[in-house]
């Protein structure tokens, strides 16, 4: 394969840290098991994934509600207090992000993400704007691991995929990019990318998360 030149980064779980249990268990006075529950049964990431392909907030929070009309409250709250969902950055992988911008590799992104927790995100954290381009699957309405938003990618910035390294915390993900010709690597900790980057070059030796 061509060695990778141009790195593309997913965002939570990668960069963010990003979980709605910090929220619910606020919201059920630290119940696990009625945490568990809701986000199995009423917020569940099927659910929260249509946010991701560009449904629109209210029609979320009145579908859960209509199923669970006596949780009204917390259904919304999860879009009234979404940034309690995310504590913060995930700082060793932004470092490392830092990093490849210092040496000059080309940054892109691309994440399944709400069009509009995605605009507040980015004004929250400034690392967004070490990236040339970012691919947010609320704003074009369609997912990853779909092969079209990777094409979307090469085509909108003019990059080769088989050129690219693609990080992602999801296996599917990854094994999508992999079918459109790209590096792929599955994001288990900062460490485990570091090495990932030195090992293709993209990185010195003495880089570290």
């Amino acid at each position: 394969m061509t060695p990778p030149s141009v790195v593309v980064f997913d965002v939570g779980h990668v960069l963010i840290e990003w979980d709605p249990r910090h929220l619910y268990r606020k919201l059920f006075a630290g119940d696990e098991a009625r945490v568990e529950w809701f986000l199995r049964e009423v917020c569940t990431a099927e659910w929260n994934r249509e946010q991701d392909r560009g449904r629109a907030w209210e029609h979320a929070v009145a579908e859960a509600s209509a199923r669970h009309p006596s949780l009204a409250p917390e259904i919304a709250a999860y879009r009234a207090r979404w940034h309690e969902m995310v504590p913060g950055e995930i700082p060793e992988s932004v470092a490392l992000l830092r990093a490849l911008s210092a040496r000059g590799v080309p940054l892109f992104a691309i994440t399944n993400f709400a069009a509009d927790t995605f605009a507040e995100i980015t004004a929250r954290f400034d690392f967004f704007a070490l990236f040339q381009g970012i691919v947010v699957s609320g704003t074009e309405r369609m997912l990853k691991p779909s092969p079209e938003i990777y094409h979307l990618l090469a085509r909108r910035h003019g990059l080769a995929l088989r050129e690219c390294l693609f990080i992602d915390d999801m296996a599917a993900n990854v094994a999508g990019a992999r079918a459109m010709g790209m590096h792929a690597h599955q994001f288990t900790s900062p460490a485990s990318l570091g090495a990932e980057l030195r090992g293709h070059g993209l990185l010195a030796e003495d880089a570290r998360a």
